[in-house]
């Protein structure tokens, strides 16, 4: 076995040698396929096991070459994967580390690879126009805001004149960008925690890191709050450039002190108020650099203005903080102010952010469906001084109380869907008698949304806004959070057209 690993450890380019190597991948989703496609476009030999369902992928499976081995019970161990015997495990993010397969490979001392140490180790498949190197990388990571600051980081490297895309947890396989034929100056990586389990310090070198903020999340996965935090630290191991942490979120800048980085690698803190010299913030509405140039002491330079950000509907407070890390990661990789602010003009925040979908009668009608923990929905709650809440699905283990005692004066009424409703009954019973609760009780999912939306209007009143930030996961009711936000859009305008 030393001398597997010793190989496997020498395996640190696409033009290595990759064939014959006997790999499982654990897991038939988008990360998964692009895993598979990826080893057997090496040479390696590649059984992929998976759930039962996708008989799309399976066929593509067949096609290029791997095999498949179906478990149906995720308790059982195919038969299949003993019999293969494989000397490597690449596991998807979908699988704890508590899952029957996992154990099986610890019983055999096999090493497990997450995809992203995979696409770090054949980043050089292809190098841009002009580049004698892979493409920089740029890790986010935090409970909530990564989607819209891997968006921006990128879209603001793009208009620094950069080859620049986004890549990871956002939707897009790192192996599916590492082996675009086009090649990148840089990759901007939405890395969730599941991810950065997996990810072994000492393997990554990004150019610049953030972890945007921390709240108790995924609990069920990790096994505990200190395995998540131990989890998102890692995002700053090996940084070489810059690693970005909130100023509001102590845990952040305490990450930042223990992460192994290169020599010469620059802590630097955003925040909402006057920043110090090595940071980036506010003043008087606009948006100032105190990091990434030579007079930072004395001097700042200007990247926007909060009317830039409204503009693009990015003036809340958390989503500032996003622009705010955005542009401190895109400083680090050599953008002007310029191309921050051209960027932040021109941006669109993604569905289901914080999205307005109407106003009407006085009311406004926000869809920020991708609120799945209480961390996001509490920043979205505190955007906004009336509300009408729409709350509710699978909490993870993660306790809502807090979120009613901190939110009960400002809320009109409350609308509790999902699963869950007893936990959040009890709190509102508990913390705010005053607010009027309506629950829409156990119904198809057809018909969640448009008896949310009916209970809402009857409580909200001129200058509320209706609000879904759910602060729990969808999968009780709906396929996962877009789907949610989706079928509340469409029942708001339904409702609204009658």
């Amino acid at each position: 076995m030393d001398a597997e690993l010793t190989a496997l450890e020498e395996l640190t380019s696409w033009r290595a040698d990759w064939r014959g190597l006997r790999v499982a991948v654990f897991g038939l989703g988008v990360t998964g396929f692009a895993v598979a496609d990826t080893l057997v476009e090496l040479g390696a030999e590649t059984l992929v096991v998976g759930s039962p369902g996708d008989e799309e992928r399976q066929s593509l499976l067949r096609v290029i070459g791997a095999g498949f081995a179906q478990q149906a019970d995720q308790s059982v161990v195919p038969a299949e994967l003993d019999a293969f015997a494989p000397e490597l495990v690449v596991t998807s993010p979908g699988y704890p580390p508590h899952h029957a397969l996992h154990a099986w490979a610890r019983e055999r001392g096999l090493p497990v690879w997450g995809d992203i140490e995979l696409a770090w180790r054949v980043r050089d498949k292809v190098l841009a126009p002009g580049r004698d190197a892979p493409a920089d990388w740029l890790f986010i990571t935090g409970t909530n805001g990564k989607t819209t600051t891997t968006q921006l980081t990128a879209t603001m490297l793009v208009a620094a004149g950069l080859r620049a895309a986004p890549a990871g947890n956002i939707g897009i396989p790192v192996l599916d960008a590492v082996r675009d034929p086009a090649g990148f100056d840089a990759l901007v990586i939405e890395l969730s925690s599941h991810q950065l389990h997996w990810m072994r310090p000492g393997t990554f070198a990004p150019l610049a890191a953030a972890c945007l903020n921390l709240a108790d999340d995924h609990l069920e996965w990790h096994g505990s709050a200190a395995a998540y935090r131990d989890a998102k630290a890692k995002v700053y191991d090996g940084v070489r450039v810059a690693c970005v942490y909130n100023l509001a979120d102590e845990a952040t800048r305490e990450m930042v002190e223990e992460a192994e980085v290169q020599e010469g690698a620059r802590a630097i803190g955003f925040g909402l108020g006057v920043p110090g010299p090595s940071d980036v913030g506010l003043v008087d509405g606009i948006l100032v650099d105190r990091a990434f140039l030579d007079e930072r002491r004395t001097s700042a330079l200007e990247l926007a203005t909060l009317d830039d950000l409204r503009d693009s509907g990015l003036d809340s407070p958390h989503m500032t903080a996003n622009v705010l890390a955005a542009a401190a990661l895109a400083r680090a990789a050599g953008a002007d102010p310029a191309a921050v602010r051209e960027a932040v003009r021109s941006f669109r925040i993604g569905a289901h952010r914080n999205e307005r979908i109407a106003d009407a009668d006085g009311i406004r009608w926000i869809d920020d469906s991708k609120a799945t923990n209480a961390h996001a929905a509490q920043a979205s709650l505190a955007a906004y001084p009336s509300v009408v809440w729409i709350v509710g699905g699978l909490f993870k283990g993660i306790d809502p109380e807090p979120l009613v005692i901190r939110h009960a004066d400002r809320l009109r009424g409350a609308v509790l869907i999902g699963e869950d409703r007893s936990v959040l009954r009890a709190a509102f019973a508990r913390h705010a008698p005053g607010v009027t609760v309506v629950e829409v009780e156990d119904v198809e999912t057809e018909e969640v949304m448009p008896s949310a939306i009916r209970a809402a209007a009857s409580l909200a009143q001129a200058g509320d806004v209706v609000l879904l930030a759910p602060a729990a996961a969808s999968f009780d009711q709906f396929s996962d959070y877009a789907d949610r936000g989706t079928r509340f859009a469409r029942a708001v305008i339904q409702h609204l057209e009658r």
